[in-house]
């Protein structure tokens, strides 16, 4: 199958991929039916996975591995989860990408890769202190359709 990053881009990545800091491991549930995305999906994550030493990648079938998709509270093909690869198991942070993430939210991806690597949201202080508040879950979800 031939490659979905061209040499430009994976080049742009592994500069980028230099400020990783700490290990990520990305979580690729693919189904067997009827996803006609799964193949793309994980192709791409392994070709982003592969430009750094500090990003690996464990792949799921959702309905096979159903007890693992519920633990990470995934029910839809493709989905990729990005989690923190710490010295006593993986931490997750609740960042999810459903479907191919293609165009402008490739970007995206490696944004979040670089953040989940730096174990920092990036948040305000302030942002941060009006959080903390909070008294129940928030269940925050953002989705983008191409137009």
């Amino acid at each position: 199958m031939p490659e979905l990053l061209n040499q430009e881009i994976r080049d742009q990545v592994k500069q980028a991929f230099a400020d990783l800091r700490e290990p990520v491991e990305v979580l690729f549930f693919g189904s067997a039916q009827d996803c006609p995305y799964c193949e793309d999906t994980r192709q791409m994550a392994e070709e982003v996975v592969s430009l750094s030493d500090k990003l690996s990648i464990q792949v799921f079938d959702l309905e096979a591995d159903a007890e693992t998709a519920t633990q990470y509270h995934v029910d839809k093909a493709p989905t990729l989860v990005l989690t923190a690869r710490n010295d006593d198991g993986l931490k997750d942070y609740g960042i999810r990408y459903v479907g191919i993430p293609a165009g402008h939210e490739f970007s995206s991806l490696i944004h979040d890769l670089l953040r989940v690597s730096s174990r920092d949201s990036g948040l305000s202080q302030q942002t941060r202190a009006f959080l903390a508040t909070l008294d129940k879950p928030v269940h925050l979800q953002v989705f983008v359709t191409p137009t």
